[in-house]
């Protein structure tokens, strides 16, 4: 099982720093029950130092892992964590700098989220990551298939290959993001903001673009059979 400090372009050489300490922290809790490491994670994630977060995302992972009746509850913590954490910053306080990435934390999370075994999700639960900024995160891969992403601010993410379909994202800022290949049969991009985004050789079919904006988007090879283009803008 991969822990954070693997997950791709994390920023780390941010982190390299916080290592030593980062393992201290680990093996803190290596004797103690899951409960006992999911209250730990409940009280702490987010009002503790940053290697200490990352501590606890990482064992929030293995307890996943190792304790698959805990899988739901942790997920639950992590887009909690977020939520709380990077939450929806207006369009017009966004600087225009597409390059800016989310605190290392919030990647570590989101990486964790959207690796984990979707097999475990319940019935009828939904990813819940909406009203949240992850301006620059790389989602590389992601599994957000039916995830809740209304007005999540994404501009420059990299969600080159992500699994979409069925996501609501409606009203999300999407501008200069890298969809490459992503599959987003099925999602709902109603008003979202996908300007100078790479669609190339996306998957859109039955997907909702009512008047979202894609003016200078990417669009070759892009899959738009059943696709609803009402009213969307593909220029000025």
């Amino acid at each position: 099982m991969k822990n954070i400090l693997s997950v791709n372009n994390i920023q780390l050489s941010k982190i390299f720093r916080w290592i030593p300490t980062f393992q201290e922290q680990v093996k803190k809790t290596q004797h103690h029950s899951p409960k006992q490491r999911l209250k730990r994670a409940s009280e702490q994630l987010g009002n503790n130092t940053l290697e200490t977060s990352l501590a606890i995302i990482n064992d929030l992972e293995q307890i996943a892992h190792n304790h698959p009746q805990y899988h739901w509850i942790i997920i639950d913590i992590l887009t909690t964590f977020v939520r709380k954490n990077a939450p929806y910053i207006p369009q017009q306080e966004v600087t225009s700098n597409l390059l800016t990435k989310v605190r290392v934390d919030i990647q570590a999370a989101l990486t964790v989220i959207t690796r984990r075994d979707a097999n475990k999700d319940p019935e009828n639960e939904q990813l819940d990551l909406s009203y949240t900024n992850m301006r620059g995160a790389n989602l590389n891969g992601a599994n957000l298939e039916q995830a809740n992403l209304y007005q999540a601010n994404l501009a420059g993410a990299n969600l080159r290959e992500a699994n979409l379909a069925g996501a609501i994202l409606s009203a999300a800022n999407l501008e200069g993001a890298n969809l490459y290949l992503a599959n987003l049969e099925g999602a709902i991009l109603s008003a979202a903001n996908l300007e100078k985004a790479n669609l190339e050789g996306a998957n859109l079919r039955r997907a909702s673009l009512y008047l979202a904006g894609l003016h200078g988007a990417i669009l070759n090879d892009a899959i738009l059979d059943g696709a609803n283009l009402r009213e969307t803008k593909f220029s000025e």
